[in-house]
Formats: structure tokens, C-alpha cells, sequence
């Protein structure tokens, strides 16, 4: 699943790696549920920060 992006993705990779909203999407980097950063205006996500988003909410149910 992951392997089709690269290492760092934007927002719009995020919306579909999760099968999410865009406003979902940035509450959860905005939280800071899942760790990014910005270059000028635009959200960069490592993809390893969603892996471990998703390996929280796996150990939290």
C-alpha cells in the first residue's frame, strides 16, 4: 500500500493513504496526531509518521 509514494507526501497522498477528508487531514497534522512539516505553505508528511499514526489507533482499540 504505502509503497506506491514517495518517502515524504503531501496532503492530497495523506487524504488517500486514510481515506479521509481534506479538513480531516488537517486537524490530524494541525494536533499534531501525525508529525509533519511545512515548506512555506505547503504540509509535508514523512511516511513513516503515518505508519506510526496508524500503529497508534491500532493500539488504542
Amino acid at each position: 500500500m504505502f509503497s506506491e509514494y514517495d518517502d515524504v507526501v503531501e496532503i492530497e497522498d495523506l487524504m488517500e493513504i486514510l481515506n479521509i477528508g481534506r479538513n480531516k487531514a488537517y486537524i490530524l497534522l494541525q494536533n499534531g496526531e501525525i508529525k509533519s512539516f511545512k515548506i512555506g505553505r505547503v504540509y509535508k508528511i514523512p511516511k513513516i509518521c503515518i505508519k506510526e499514526y496508524i500503529i497508534n489507533q491500532i493500539k488504542k482499540k
